[in-house]
């Protein structure tokens, strides 16, 4: 079956610098007007270290008027949906049923069957709604009366 690729060069402000953002996928649908485009279909989102994985992302664009350059705005991923977000201090993995990210806030929040495994400090949370603020380093997380939220981490005892 052939992947219509579809590679998208944007100049986003993200740490002020260029970034090339990479969305791989068997179907693509845009629309300008609207500011959004549809990827479905073994999706494959990456830039730079981190990666979105999905059935479908939806890419929400603002244009600039000025440059007509197209600066993401959120991307919403559902169906299997999972990521690894690089930053200099954390390396996080994770999944959920729906994940949204707002690239100018660098913030994620997950959906539904969250989990969320910071590798470097060996924690995981699960969790019905997980939301995470890389710039703060603010995390939340919201369980339910018959799903409580989960955390594990392993913790180092001294010697007796």
């Amino acid at each position: 079956m052939k992947y219509l690729v579809a590679t998208l060069l944007f100049s986003t402000v993200l740490f002020a610098q260029n970034d090339i953002l990479e969305i791989d996928s068997i179907d693509f649908q845009a629309d300008d007007k609207k500011g959004i485009s549809i990827f479905t279909g073994n999706v494959k989102v990456k830039m730079n270290q981190d990666r979105l994985n999905a059935k479908k992302v939806e890419v929400y664009f603002e244009t600039d008027k000025k440059t007509n350059n197209k600066t993401p705005l959120k991307y919403e991923a559902t169906g299997d949906a999972d990521f690894e977000i690089v930053t200099a201090d954390k390396h996080y993995v994770g999944k959920g049923d729906k994940i949204i990210y707002d690239p100018k806030k660098e913030e994620y929040n997950i959906i539904g069957n969250g989990f969320v495994h910071e590798k470097k400090d060996d924690r995981k949370v699960y969790g019905d709604n997980i939301f995470i603020n890389q710039l703060s380093g603010e995390a939340k997380v919201k369980g339910s009366e018959n799903k409580p939220v989960k955390f594990i981490i392993n913790v180092e005892r001294g010697e007796k």
